[in-house]
């Protein structure tokens, strides 16, 4: 009986050790290269829920070499990842790029690429992606528009082995390897890129922490959660997988329910808050009020030089001297927003703060100027000449983005005063009117950019076939300078270039600065977590809904 005991003993013993050895780390199984996933458990403790979050707003496409829309790229942010990111204090670091070199020559850059990353759609990201995606944004066909700007003066690539690729311009670039940080130039995939065509923009495909699910016409953008995602850049302090579930951004054009979708928590944020809105916010604890400054160009009023008789210096100097910026940035921003000086926001390389206060509304030196060029006031206060009424077509798109509409609603009043018919077109197909017609006096634009050659889209003379400038100004020593900035390394000898360049587009009255936009969010309290990049664009890796 003793015998036996024991013997039934040392089996259930032994039973128990082989359960408890279940339970403990199993022998390692071959890499398959992939990193492990957390179990169910872990993965609903991390996840983060949905976020919705409000666009003042919807995106032309959500397909990086098509569209710069500062709102667009807010979204397809979350899609698509960089070769490199760019850090507040400008340095550059390695992203979907490990590492790269820079010819002696300057002419070309070596990039060696991560090797672990997919593509949404199973792709493999590699070498031949990258050079799919850049020769993507140059080709004529793709019609592509600021990522072609800010890819320039790239060439071609050259596929060195899988993950080694090098990248070939026609001449050195100050601002390349920067730029290649910038939204337009996100990396996309070849294989949904030859599956849905001119539909890719409502399709995209990338190697960002979202993937997209759907995008109902002006209504909402859907992103869900990449859980394969472990190669997030430097900016974020999450390198894997996002927490939220799933963000929806919602469409909401008129910002009193755009933000009171927020304050009644039916939104848990939302972009752009009126200026009437952020003390409010601001003092409210159930409420956060995030604030970034982007850089790039400040919201501009362009003047055709293409038109007469604005292509005569004194009569865009009038303009100049009729529109009172102060009073309209005061009236409709409330102390909010900054009042703009010149071609380029404050925190620019080259930024020319002696233009600061330069510029003064003075009606009778704007009456003098228009007197002198033969403009005389009629018996409705309108000027004439040779039997003309003067005229002033202002295009400005809709919806009413950042209270644009009442800027041309309250420069229609003060140019009246000086005897200036306005004419105000709102449109939404500003592709063909401004673009493609070239059709207004004035039309209202800005551009978010981390470089001051971004001027040179705006103002530098297009080589043929080119698409023309909104100024349409041809000064040579401003393209000289430009093409001087764009090579020159040292940072300041571009930064002396670029004022010299701000000082003669003020001096050729080419324009009239109007603000300098602060972009704005506010969420409920339990949102955590929203970062924003060096150019104000919102990232949302570490964000918790607690």
């Amino acid at each position: 009986m003793k015998t036996k005991s024991l013997s039934m003993l040392l089996a259930l013993f032994l039973s128990i050790l082989l359960v408890l050895s279940g339970c403990g780390d199993a022998a390692p199984l071959p890499d398959s290269g992939q990193e492990q996933q957390p179990s169910t458990d872990e993965s609903k403790q991390q996840a983060g829920g949905e976020l919705s979050y409000a666009l003042a707003t919807s995106p032309d496409t959500l397909d990086p070499a098509r569209s710069g829309w500062a709102v667009a790229i807010r979204v397809y942010r979350t899609i698509f990842d960089n070769l490199v990111t760019k850090l507040p204090d400008h340095t550059i670091k390695p992203w979907l790029a490990t590492e790269w070199t820079e010819s002696a020559d300057g002419k070309s850059y070596t990039f060696k690429l991560r090797q672990d990353v997919t593509f949404h759609d199973g792709t493999p990201f590699n070498a031949e992606a990258v050079k799919f995606t850049f020769d993507r944004i140059i080709d004529p066909a793709t019609k592509s528009g600021n990522a072609r700007a800010q890819l320039l003066p790239y060439e071609s690539s050259e596929v060195i082995d899988e993950f080694t690729i090098k990248l070939n311009l026609s001449r050195p670039s100050a601002s390349f390897l920067g730029n290649l940080s910038q939204g337009g130039l996100g990396i996309v995939s070849p294989t949904a890129v030859a599956k849905y065509g001119e539909q890719f923009g409502q399709n995209p495909v990338g190697t960002g922490p979202f993937k997209f699910v759907k995008w109902e016409e002006n209504l909402e953008v859907q992103v869900e959660r990449n859980p394969d995602y472990r190669w997030a850049p430097e900016i974020v302090d999450n390198k894997g997988a996002a927490y939220l579930d799933r963000i929806v951004f919602k469409i909401v054009p008129e910002e009193a329910t755009r933000i009171g979708s927020v304050q009644s928590k039916q939104i848990l944020a939302a972009e752009t808050v009126p200026p009437q809105n952020i003390v409010t916010l601001e003092k409210d604890p159930n409420f956060q009020l995030l604030k970034a400054k982007p850089l790039g160009l400040p919201f501009t009023l362009f003047i055709n030089q293409k038109k007469a008789p604005w292509n005569e210096l004194e009569m865009r100097q009038a303009l100049q001297y009729g529109i009172n910026v102060k009073e309209i940035v005061q009236t409709l921003y409330l102390g909010t927003y900054e009042q703009a000086w010149t071609s380029l926001v404050p925190g620019m390389i080259g930024y020319n703060d002696a233009l600061e206060g330069k510029l003064q509304p003075d009606a009778n030196k704007a009456g003098q100027l228009l007197d002198q060029q033969g403009w005389v006031k009629g018996a409705d206060g309108i000027r004439e000449k040779d039997g003309k009424k003067l005229t002033l077509h202002y295009v400005e798109a809709t919806p009413n983005r950042e209270k644009r509409q009442d800027i041309a609603t309250m420069v229609q009043q003060q140019l009246k005063k000086i005897g200036i018919d306005v004419k105000i077109e709102l449109t939404n197909n500003l592709a063909s009117v401004v673009y493609t017609n070239g059709n207004y006096d004035i039309h209202g634009n800005s551009q978010v950019n981390g470089d001051s050659n971004a001027l040179t889209s705006f103002y530098h003379t297009p080589a043929e076939g080119e698409r023309a400038i909104l100024p349409n100004l041809s000064i040579p020593e401003i393209d000289s300078l430009l093409d001087e900035g764009a090579v020159t390394k040292d940072e300041q000898k571009r930064a002396d270039i670029y004022k010299q360049v701000q000082q003669l587009i003020h001096e050729n009255a080419a324009i009239i600065p109007i603000y300098v936009f602060p972009y704005t969010v506010a969420t409920v309290k339990n949102v955590e977590g929203i970062k924003f990049d060096l150019l104000g664009y919102p990232l949302f890796n570490d964000v918790k809904i607690n």
